[in-house]
């Protein structure tokens, strides 16, 4: 969508972001954007997962899907980007990708399922970060929560942890946070309560 007013111009893009166009110059604001990051739910999803995304603008989803249904439900509450993991059916894999590499309110951002964390990546993601150079980079597999600064390439490490109730994590747990004009902020670990003793191990046919 466009406006135009005398000579400056005033759009939207498909990310609701805004640019305002002087004869000589270009404005671009960025709205803030509310995320749920959460990764490793292997066919399970609750109410408490349900109500958090509710609360968000988006959600995103760093692989281990177990389901189609799961792609679905999520879609359903809020926009959803996901990647797909190592346990995911073929069937997941025609809806999500291995790498998804995005723009967010300013924010390049890179997400993967199995990666590594900072001074340990795999030679697969090395190579994808020093071509993508994201300020952000999200991964899941490891079902450990993880946040932090990755000195070498100068990026932030995101890890949600597992958030689902199959694996060997005590906790579930989710990130939340904001992207505000270029940066990240309120970052917020949530941990949803003991995974318990129930499997729902998905055998790749869903």
């Amino acid at each position: 969508m466009e406006l135009f007013v005398d000579t400056i111009c005033v759009s939207c893009n498909s990310t609701n972001n805004y640019k305002i166009t002087f004869p000589t110059f270009t404005i671009e604001i960025f709205l803030v954007k509310k995320i749920v990051l959460l990764s490793d739910t292997h066919g399970y999803i609750d109410k408490k997962i349900r109500d958090y995304i509710a609360k968000a603008d988006e959600v995103w989803h760093a692989g281990d899907i177990g389901k189609t249904s799961i792609l679905d439900e999520l879609a359903s509450i809020k926009p959803l980007r996901a990647v797909y993991g190592n346990i995911d059916s073929h069937k997941i894999r025609q809806h999500a990708p291995e790498v998804l590499s995005f723009n967010c309110e300013g924010i390049d951002v890179l997400m993967t399922h199995i990666a590594g964390y900072p001074g340990r990546y795999n030679a697969r993601v090395k190579n994808l970060i020093i071509t993508e150079k994201p300020d952000l980079f999200i991964c899941g597999h490891t079902h450990i929560l993880k946040v932090m600064r990755d000195k070498k390439y100068g990026h932030l490490h995101m890890n949600p942890g597992a958030v689902g109730i199959s694996g060997f994590h005590k906790i579930r747990t989710l990130l939340r946070f904001e992207v505000d004009s270029g940066e990240i902020k309120k970052i917020e670990a949530v941990e949803l309560g003991l995974r318990g003793a129930l499997s729902n191990a998905v055998n790749g046919t869903n």
